[in-house]
């Protein structure tokens, strides 16, 4: 069993004298917390002393990693029941999996003050499995366009609230600048179910392409997956920057900040980093719409939202709790906002945040991150019917081991390392072995 004792984990007792004999003091409870290093986390980070100072019984500890590296790292533990980590930054993917597994600790019981009803339903919905919530959303995102309108402007074009495909690859074109390390688009490539298989398989809604067919058939020999696939690489080997198999979210992000991108379609939450003058070189001339579509009735956008649980392995289950409640309050965005300014607090998951007049004038992303989350269905995310929920995932727990395998064939693909057409061609061996393994 790990100790949750800060000071019998230095291997000290501390004692005070009281009245001629020696007393043991009250030891703080550690709460080790596993999060992924994106810039709402690290800014979370920096801000705990004012939860320290409220609860100087639990101290902190943090564990911080890449996205692959910790989901990777928080699956292996809470399946085995490890007991690492006391709260997890799990996604929308993991939360109904996990809930229904007995994995996590229900947070029905979180002070009334907290106000789960003030939590948007799309987002409420995702973390909530026979009505027990099993996870507090810290910040909530779908995807959208982000783009430099100086560029645009000087190709002489403008941005569509609603574009579409076509108009993204005509824009790409134009405000492609090799020579000066300008590229129309900037998309992930990075190998990952939740990497360059997000933005993928968002796509492919799109294009009107299903990972599965309603016999939990795997569709990857589909002309509407062929037309995906060919379209993104064709893209980005046109008018992407180089080395874009090995980009994700971070590394687009740094290349857009740079001013190096014209166009970035990817998670609505990255809105205020682009538009943070601290850290970009283009906020100025930086605009929004909303993911592309083909015409089919669904757009390239999906739904997701970084979330605390607690592991039902965890003996710190009580203070794990008052530690989440904080970070995922109104109070707690009320500090980001007076330390960092409103443009910069967690978005995308409470109602009253939308309705806030200074997040409104102060973050001119707002309403296109909400448009954008309430254009997501993950209960109908194809054109055609599916037997799953999920808009950039399929809500079973065979699809993170199955899209991680497709996803490196589809970055090899990009890296020109193979065809199209040989990336599907394994694509769909593979998917038929592991869902026929699984009994589907």
């Amino acid at each position: 069993m790990r100790k949750k004792s800060a000071l019998f984990a230095a291997g000290l007792l501390v004692f005070a004298v009281v009245g001629g004999t020696f007393n043991q003091s009250h030891a703080a409870t550690v709460v080790t917390i596993a999060t992924v290093n994106n810039g709402d986390m690290i800014r979370m980070q920096g801000l705990t002393d004012d939860f320290t100072a409220k609860n100087p019984d639990i101290t902190l500890e943090w564990v911080t990693l890449e996205e692959n590296v910790l989901r990777q790292r928080v699956t292996q533990d809470i399946a085995a029941k490890g007991g690492q980590f006391d709260v997890l930054t799990i996604g929308t993917y993991e939360v109904p999996i996990w809930g229904n597994n007995g994995w996590l600790v229900s947070l029905n019981d979180l002070p009334p003050d907290w106000d789960v009803d003030d939590l948007l339903p799309a987002i409420r919905n995702g973390l909530t499995v026979d009505g027990q919530l099993y996870a507090a959303p810290f910040y909530g995102e779908s995807s959208m366009v982000m783009f430099r309108k100086d560029l645009m402007a000087k190709a002489g074009l403008e941005m569509p609230d609603a574009p579409t495909w076509d108009f993204i690859k005509e824009a790409a074109a134009a405000m492609t600048d090799k020579d000066n390390e300008v590229y129309g688009v900037c998309l992930r490539g990075k190998a990952g179910w939740g990497e360059n298989m997000a933005f993928l398989t968002a796509t492919a809604n799109s294009f009107g392409a299903r990972w599965f067919d309603e016999d939990w058939k795997p569709q990857f020999d589909s002309r509407e997956w062929a037309d995906t696939l060919n379209f993104y690489v064709d893209l980005m080997n046109s008018y992407g920057p180089p080395g874009a198999s090995t980009n994700g979210f971070n590394e687009n992000l740094s290349l857009f900040q740079q001013g190096k991108c014209g166009m970035w379609i990817d998670a609505t939450v990255a809105a205020s980093f682009v538009t943070n003058q601290n850290d970009s070189t283009v906020t100025d001339s930086v605009g929004f719409a909303l993911a592309p579509d083909n015409g089919l009735g669904k757009r390239g956008n999906w739904l997701w939202a970084w979330s605390l649980a607690i592991p039902a392995g965890s003996d710190a289950t009580d203070a794990a709790k008052k530690f989440i409640s904080w970070a995922t309050s109104r109070e707690y965005t009320e500090l980001v906002a007076s330390k960092e300014g409103w443009a910069n607090v967690p978005p995308g998951t409470r109602k009253s945040l939308y309705a806030n007049p200074a997040y409104q004038e102060a973050a001119s992303f707002a309403e296109m991150t909400l448009n954008s989350i309430n254009a997501a269905d993950p209960t109908q995310p194809t054109v055609d019917p599916v037997p799953y929920t999920g808009v950039q995932f399929v809500a079973i727990p065979e699809f993170a081991g199955i899209a991680t395998q497709v996803g490196q064939e589809f970055s090899a693909a990009l890296a020109g390392q193979q065809s199209v057409a040989e990336a599907l061609e394994k694509a769909q061996a593979l998917t038929t072995d592991e869902m026929e393994a699984a009994g589907y």
